[in-house]
């Protein structure tokens, strides 16, 4: 029997294992501190975690592919070396460029285990020993008609384009969102994460006015809406441009998403939503049935933001308006 491994598939609020499965990787971070080798030392990737991904797996290990503490989704075969992939750099806000090639076989059903298979606080990968995984795996590779384990492994994505001059408003906010990126995960020297209420002040806020947005048309904590961004005052929810949902940094903006639309949806039917944790902005069309159409992260801005910003200029709204009124 092959050494069985598992590997961490998001949180279960803001999962990102469909990624995973789609361009036939295991992914790791952190990976802003570049790629690993035999001279780093673990400090510098924030404990031995990488050191383990990148020496200790050999080609044709079984790797899980694990939701939460106790549900995995996929079986995997891994199937290449430690690599480096910078196209991994935003997955969810997390950097994960540390990785792995697996064939993976989607489960048709995720598999919950009762006891805790994985230890009590699951690690971002590890070795699994239990009898009761071992099991599972056996029953799963006791299938010799499938043919996934021979499969081609599926394409990687292109490597986007940072975007090295952004406008200068967005120049500082980004330099603000990497010191702060570089301080507030050291929970001993900075203690408790910002709560979303900070984030809009700190970034949110700054984000729109740099966009030229007039403060009397941003609306903190209205009728529940974290933010309501109005296209023209009085504000009324016929006037509500977009509803902007945010979440605690770590959590995953994605998970505010079913609110975010019943937000907008209640107002008006042309109100678009923003998901951010005040560090990533995602915009969701009201047009499209809600489908994510633009993405910006500060920490790791590429060329594609610009359509975000364009999208969102105030500027770009008035004169649509000025345009549908002639």
């Amino acid at each position: 029997m092959s050494t069985i491994w598992q590997v961490g598939g998001g949180l279960s609020r803001s999962p990102y294992d469909q990624l995973l499965i789609k361009h036939s990787v295991a992914l790791i971070g952190p990976g802003y501190s570049g790629k690993w080798s035999a001279d780093r030392s673990d400090e510098e990737f924030s404990g031995h975690w990488v050191r383990q991904f990148a020496t200790e797996p050999q080609i044709g290990d079984v790797i899980l592919l694990r939701i939460g503490s106790n549900r995995v989704v996929a079986v995997g075969i891994i199937a290449s070396e430690y690599q480096y992939l910078e196209q991994f750099d935003d997955v969810h806000g997390w950097s994960l460029q540390h990785g792995r090639r697996v064939r993976w076989k989607l489960l048709s059903h995720p598999q919950v285990f009762s006891s805790r298979v994985f230890g009590a606080n699951p690690q971002r990968f590890s070795r699994v020993n239990s009898p009761e995984v071992v099991k599972f795996v056996n029953d799963v590779l006791s299938v010799e008609l499938d043919s996934w384990r021979r499969d081609p492994l599926l394409r990687l994505p292109l490597v986007l384009e940072s975007w090295e001059e952004p406008p200068q408003w967005l120049n500082k906010l980004v330099g603000l969102a990497s010191d702060w990126w570089g301080m507030i995960w050291n929970h001993s020297e900075f203690g408790e994460l910002p709560s979303e209420g900070e984030m809009l002040v700190h970034f949110v806020i700054p984000f729109f006015r740099g966009l030229g947005w007039p403060q009397e048309l941003l609306a903190v904590q209205w009728n529940q809406r974290d933010l309501a961004v109005f296209q023209k005052l009085p504000r009324l929810p016929e006037n509500c441009f977009l509803v902007v949902e945010a979440k605690r940094l770590g959590v995953g903006a994605e998970s505010a998403l079913k609110q975010g639309i019943n937000y907008a949806v209640n107002l008006n039917k042309q109100c678009n939503v923003l998901l951010t944790d005040g560090i990533r902005y995602q915009l969701y069309d009201a047009a499209k049935e809600f489908e994510l159409s633009e993405y910006a992260n500060l920490v790791a801005l590429k060329t594609k933001a610009a359509r975000l910003l364009e999208r969102l200029q105030y500027r770009r709204l008035v004169k649509t308006r000025t345009v549908a009124g002639n």
